[in-house]
């Protein structure tokens, strides 16, 4: 890294800033000139796109990888993962004996498109491999006794449990008893030594060296399936020299990665920037099903993972059939990836109605919460578990710390809960150690995210247990949760196409590398309307009369909706630049991330 290059923010607020219409404090950060100017001459790139690398710590010796990410070169060695050798012998041992074999799958985008690679891998191998996931509702989440008894029942021999099960000590005991066989492929964190299986691949295991613990399970799944070939070819297995192609799984292991927000710099970056490629060619039935029930046209985009893809196939493990993703991105069948698109957009509306009427619910006894700790934990019996994980993010966004929203099947059952953190907060690693006190009946997760299962008389000593775990890293981390960092000043008539192809660039963009955010100064608010009762759609115009439209998500209850009702009122603005192609038409638009008083 560049000695000259200054990653920290500047001492001094952004534009004065101190304290924005959302209560967070503006920054920037400052670039190594030299360093911007030998990015433009080396590559070609227009000046912004050349600040953006250099402020976000791209150096001149992996710029060229950041750049073209490939799998060649970020790929890792599946030797390097514990356990992976192993987990390979046993998978290739089925397939070649014909074993009757099951995956057993998380019900969310993660674990359906883990499960979803393994179903189309087995299938070109010519072998079927069941699917199986818990209901969330019944079973909760990963494995189960009853889940292993079942599928024994069925005469299965190997259960291949994809992001879940690295802490599933007692049910993978019960397995073993079983008669079961039981491979592991996970990625979240484990707090001590892995369960009784045959192989536990994954690299957040306390032994493992691979150096790839930001991988999502979909991730680990691809270099799994890695292995198993290098292990066909090294064995010389029949069909050998015709072994399923990767690549054309790329756009299933990238929506797992981008939907469950991993990081997207190395070998993530790789597989969603060629896993955007694969999507675009349209050959996943299931995803072309779903964008066409959800209106959606254009080139596919990080975006149309996270936000329009995602949350559909989210819906069935969250409101309906748990196994809907995993059937629906595995399926070649035409006819049945448009019944299942169908019942997930149907599901996924269900979903946003009782979002919205928890959400209101929830808010109010969140802030009342928020005053009182550095955790705030809100719940009840009446809260559909399938819908807490994404009011936990809502609030975790609105109150800039870790939040827990807890649901239930009735007030006689344990609360199921799902929380979201702040950045800096491992929020994971403090509910680990609350079911290490004895204060939960299951519990884990990762930095960012986590699920645990609590007795409702418990939630009290929940809450004093995880602020006082937290408190200290939240107060390292408090100026990092509300700061908001803008890239660079831009002026209104900037805004076009050819920015936005220009910012192409250097995507794809999402966790550990955000859309840019730029800066406009001094704008009035010259539209602006209510549209579906929660969203903002206005138009800002600067002082040389230039005009750009745009929307604030989800903002008319917020301080910052009523501040785009307030017509003529100058405001700094933080945005995010988009293109809006409709029918034929490409223009440019802006999504209001935040404004502050001139």
């Amino acid at each position: 890294m560049s000695a000259a290059l200054k990653l920290e923010p500047s001492a001094a607020a952004f534009l004065g800033v101190e304290r924005s219409i959302t209560g967070r404090r503006w920054r920037t950060r400052e670039a190594d000139l030299a360093l911007v100017e030998a990015f433009r001459r080396r590559f070609s790139l227009p000046e912004i796109a050349a600040r953006l690398m250099a402020v976000r710590g791209v150096t001149m010796d992996d710029a060229e990888a950041f750049l073209a990410p490939t799998l060649k070169t970020h790929f890792p060695d599946p030797s390097s993962f514990t356990d992976m050798d192993e987990a390979a012998r046993v998978i290739e041992d089925a397939i070649v004996s014909g074993r009757s074999c099951a995956v057993l799958a998380d019900y969310d985008v993660d674990g359906g498109s883990s499960g979803a690679q393994l179903v189309r891998y087995f299938r070109a191998r010519g072998r079927e491999l069941k699917i199986y996931v818990p209901d969330r509702m019944t079973e909760g989440y990963g494995p189960s006794i009853v889940a292993f008894e079942r599928l024994k029942a069925e005469g299965v021999e190997l259960v291949i449990t994809v992001d879940c099960g690295a802490a599933a000590e007692g049910p993978l005991n019960a397995a073993a008893e079983l008669g079961v066989d039981v491979v592991v492929l996970d990625h979240h964190l484990m707090a001590g030594p892995p369960p009784k299986a045959r192989a536990v691949v994954n690299p957040n295991r306390m032994d493992d060296t691979s150096g790839q613990g930001h991988l999502t399970a979909a991730g680990v799944v691809l270099v799994t399936m890695a292995a198993i070939n290098r292990e066909a070819r090294r064995r010389g297995s029949p069909g050998s020299n015709h072994l399923p192609d990767l690549i054309q799984m790329l756009d299933l292991a990238a929506i797992g990665t981008v939907c469950d927000v991993a990081p997207l710099t190395g070998f993530n970056r790789a597989i969603v920037s060629q896993g955007l490629k694969i999507l675009r060619n349209g050959k996943n039935i299931g995803m072309v099903a779903l964008a066409e029930n959800a209106g959606r046209k254009g080139s596919a985009s990080v975006y149309d993972f996270g936000f329009i893809l995602g949350p559909r196939i989210n819906a069935g493990g969250r409101v309906g059939d748990a196994s809907l993703a995993t059937r629906l991105l595995s399926t070649e069948d035409p006819e049945e990836a448009s019944e299942l698109a169908a019942t997930l957009e149907a599901l996924n509306q269900e979903r946003r109605a009782r979002e919205a009427e928890m959400l209101a619910e929830a808010e109010a006894a969140a802030i009342e919460e928020a005053e009182k700790r550095a955790v705030v934990i809100v719940g009840s019996h009446r809260w559909h578990p399938g819908v807490i994980g994404i009011a936990a993010g809502r609030l975790k966004d609105r109150l800039h710390k870790p939040t827990i929203v807890l649901g239930g099947v009735s007030e006689h059952e344990p609360a199921k809960g799902s929380g979201r953190s702040t950045p800096g907060v491992n929020l994971g690693a403090a509910v680990a150690a609350a079911k290490e006190a004895g204060l939960l009946i299951n519990g884990g997760g990762h930095a960012a995210a986590a699920g645990l299962t609590v007795e409702w008389d418990k939630v009290e000593a929940l809450k004093d247990f995880l602020s006082a775990q937290l408190e200290g890293e939240m107060a390292a981390a408090a100026g990092e949760a509300r700061a908001l960092t803008v890239d660079a000043i831009g002026g209104i008539g900037a805004m076009d196409v050819a920015l936005i192809d220009a910012l192409d660039r250097i995507g794809p963009y999402g966790q550990g590398h955000p859309e840019p955010l730029f800066a406009f100064t001094d704008v009035r608010v010259a539209f602006a309307k209510l549209v579906k009762e929660e969203h903002v759609r206005f138009t800002l115009e600067d002082a040389r009369g230039a005009r750009v439209s745009g929307i604030a998500f989800r903002a008319m209850k917020s301080p910052l909706g009523e501040a785009l009702m307030n017509k003529n009122a100058l405001y700094h603005a933080a945005v995010r630049v988009k293109k809006n192609e409709w029918n034929g038409t490409v223009r440019t638009e802006v999504e209001i991330v935040d404004l502050a008083n001139a």
